[in-house]
């Protein structure tokens, strides 16, 4: 559960990014759309962190609709380190873009 919550948050602040540059993902691959937004976005110096973002998007889909997989407790501590510095990353991002905007 803590890994696709660390999911969720990337997927909430890739959202809020887009949602930032005035666009508004489709609800056809909404996911998928949204971590390849962000990867144009953020640009090729977050190409590793954007690589994790889509594998755990992959891997919370086979966790939540296929429950056919375990994810370690390794791979759940990566997943929140992974999630946490691309919510950091977004939320500098839009705070640069918007500086007026401030984040709660």
């Amino acid at each position: 559960m803590a890994y696709a919550l660390a999911y969720q948050a990337m997927l909430h602040a890739g959202r809020a990014l887009l949602f930032s540059q005035g666009y508004r993902p489709s609800a056809y691959q909404a996911h998928k759309t949204v971590v390849e937004c962000t990867r144009k976005a953020l640009g090729k110096e977050y190409k590793i962190l954007i690589i994790k973002f889509d594998k755990m998007r992959k891997k919370r889909h086979q966790l939540i609709y296929e429950a056919v997989i375990e994810i370690s407790t390794t791979e759940t501590k990566s997943a929140i380190k992974s999630a946490h510095e691309l919510v950091k990353k977004i939320e500098r991002e839009i705070q640069r873009k918007n500086p007026q905007k401030r984040l709660l």
